[in-house]
């Protein structure tokens, strides 16, 4: 099976615009070298009528501005692309955060899935990233609970080697910003990475001046925020780092508790 029939088979609106340029552009050199293998990258299955015609609809949908449901391959190459760009932030790639892709990759997609997207990974990183325009399209057509994840995804990268950069969180900040993503949710997402005596109230989106009962509601809000199921859609793979978010939200709510005596 070929590499381009590997990665055809799970992507909807990803096809088009920028994201498909680059993608496109990095499985070009390995499609020729690509003549043994099993398995998939993205799915398989679909027949090439199949995916022109996903192909076109996600393009007509594009220029309508229309939203669909993320596919697991859209997300998938999304955060392929985004991550080339946050570990190329302070100007190297360092070894343990491209032993931390390849670790989460492995954890959601299984070894030989893993393999064939770090393959792609390589070559998306060494091309220069249009990081407004990938962002903007996946604004546009990435639900907000997914878009989350990625930042989520984002933020484990740059600390994979013990600590986050001023240029990883100055990078990771502007992807946020092109994400539509508020500065509440950035700081929440941001705070799950650091020890700091305030982070509980971050996590939960407060201030240490909120009552009991707003630490309460805002405990039920953000468990509803990230619960996985808000993900569910993009796979089972997918939704084990929706659970370390939800998880982050119960923590953060219990040491509240216990500080509060509530």
């Amino acid at each position: 099976m070929s590499f381009a029939k590997w990665i055809g088979g799970a992507l909807g609106w990803s096809f088009g615009g920028p994201i498909g340029a680059i993608i496109g552009l990095a499985i070009g050199s390995l499609i020729d070298g690509s003549t043994k293998g099993g398995g998939f990258l993205l799915g398989d299955g679909d027949t090439q009528q199949q995916r022109r015609s996903r192909q076109n609809t996600s393009q007509s949908r594009t220029h309508t501005r229309t939203r669909t449901q993320t596919r697991s391959g859209d997300f998938e190459v999304s955060l392929l692309i985004l991550a080339s760009v946050v570990i190329k932030a302070d100007g190297k790639q360092d070894q343990s955060e491209l032993d931390f892709v390849r670790q989460q990759f492995v954890s959601m997609y299984g070894k030989d899935r893993a393999n064939h997207a770090f393959k792609l990974f390589k070559n998306v990183s060494k091309q220069q990233i249009p990081v407004r325009k990938v962002c903007l399209q996946i604004r546009e057509m990435m639900d907000h609970s997914s878009r989350l994840q990625l930042l989520h995804f984002l933020f484990g990268i740059a600390k994979a080697d013990g600590m986050v950069t001023d240029d990883e969180v100055s990078q990771i900040y502007m992807i946020s910003g092109y994400l539509g993503i508020s500065s509440r949710d950035y700081a929440s997402i941001k705070a799950m990475f650091y020890n700091s005596s305030d982070n509980a109230y971050k996590i939960l989106e407060i201030t240490k001046e909120a009552t009991d009962d707003d630490v309460k509601k805002a405990y039920r809000k953000m468990a509803k925020k990230y619960h996985p199921d808000k993900v569910i859609h993009l796979g089972e793979e997918h939704q084990k780092g929706a659970e370390e978010k939800f998880k982050q939200v119960q923590m953060a709510y219990e040491q509240l508790q216990k500080e509060r005596g509530f």
